[in-house]
């Protein structure tokens, strides 16, 4: 049957375009493998509440960081310095929680604005002055490191106020979560529908109906369930509902702004989106004041959840949020990646710290697993574009 466009396409067309988008599925398919060995080795354990609950606060933090890192990476560009932001950051905030006494506002206030001074340095000399992203930012992981132990002179600094403590620990009302869950159903269900409406209106091809109502029923079940196993054991973490809003805002901006349409631009090539009349410099500016921002969140979060400011707070963490927008399907080429794939991608590398955490795994162990999934995910994604390419 076709609609009012004459433009329909049923069941054969979408196994036929999931042929063609095997990618958009493999890393899916490898974190419900993971999930599965490290259920089946830790007798069950893995997937207990206590440790699910676990398991999302901890990606919180990754994710959160890959959010911004996707921006950086869909440019074409790379931050190394993001690990060491976000450790300086969430040291700051100890600072002015423990030494300074000052109050929760101040202190996400003053943490939030170095971190946007951080994105103005580095992109200040990416943008503007043309130095190549990999220098400055290597650059700034070395001196952000150097200044965070210089300010913290190697001792821990804690604890921070209870106020503070909630923002990394705390979890939302058993209300407030079940309601956002019933909201994020009805608003996917309101989001296909009109998307489906607006392909028939443009004369492009759009999916039957009942194709649109089992993706309907498939993400309100996913969301619906997510609810129900964080229920089981205390609700939703609050950094994992601020990762959340956090990654809706990320993808409106992407999806349905110029600046998002832009930075995909910039990545696909430079030279062209400077002749389509596209300020490339203020986008690459704007691109790493973001990823200032994010590490500032990421580094309260982090610093809250641990109560307490380290020097060795955020170590490598930006190799987390690079491998998490690789696996979730970005290319380092720039132009290519999505938000939801990279959170995708760091519930992937979280899992995997998790799961060999419980099984007392040492902790070589987990950077060579890491190192080869990372591997075996770029040669996975080059494999498939032959493919359907």
């Amino acid at each position: 049957m076709k609609d009012k466009a004459g433009n329909t396409y049923g069941i054969k067309e979408v196994l036929e375009k999931g042929r063609k988008n095997i990618r958009s599925y493999t890393m899916i398919l490898a974190l419900l493998i993971i999930w599965l060995i490290l259920g089946i080795l830790t007798k069950g354990t893995f997937f207990m509440p206590r440790n699910m609950s676990m398991l999302v606060r901890q990606t919180s933090i990754t994710g959160i960081l890959a959010l911004g890192m996707l921006l950086v990476v869909i440019t074409g560009n790379i931050d190394m310095s993001a690990g060491s932001a976000m450790g300086l950051l969430g040291g700051i905030a100890a600072c002015c929680q423990v030494w300074y006494g000052l109050g929760v506002a101040p202190t996400i206030f003053i943490v939030l604005l170095t971190g946007l001074v951080i994105g103005i340095w580095n992109g200040f000399w990416v943008a503007y002055m043309k130095v190549p992203a990999f220098i400055v930012t290597l650059g700034g992981y070395l001196a952000f490191r150097g200044i965070l132990i210089g300010l913290t002179k190697s001792v821990t600094i804690s604890p921070m106020s209870e106020t503070f403590k909630s923002i990394g620990q705390g979890y939302l009302p058993m209300w407030a979560g079940w309601t956002a869950a019933l909201l994020l159903c009805a608003y996917a269900a309101v989001a296909f529908w009109r998307e489906r409406h607006s392909k028939a209106k443009y004369g492009f091809p759009v999916p039957d109906r009942k194709i649109v109502l089992a993706k309907c029923l498939g993400v309100d079940v996913l969301i619906l369930l997510f609810m129900y196993v964080m229920s089981l054991y205390q609700g939703v973490p609050v950094p994992v509902a601020v990762m959340l809003v956090l990654a809706g805002i990320f993808t409106f901006l992407t999806k349905c702004t110029p600046f998002g349409r832009s930075v995909y631009a910039i990545g696909c090539s430079r030279e062209t989106a400077e002749l389509a009349g596209i300020h490339t410099k203020r986008i690459l500016f704007l691109v790493y004041m973001i990823m200032g921002a994010m590490s500032g969140i990421a580094g309260m979060i982090l610093t809250a959840r641990l109560n307490a400011g380290t020097a060795g707070a955020g170590n490598m963490a930006e190799m987390d949020a690079i491998a998490s927008c690789v696996i979730g399907g970005a290319s380092l080429a720039g132009g290519v990646g999505s938000i939801p794939a990279s959170l995708i991608g760091a519930l992937v590398m979280v899992s995997l710290d998790n799961g060999m955490s419980l099984l007392n795994t040492e902790s070589f162990w987990q950077y060579i697993v890491k190192g080869v999934i990372l591997i075996g995910a770029v040669w996975i994604d080059i494999t498939t574009k032959k493919r359907t390419g």
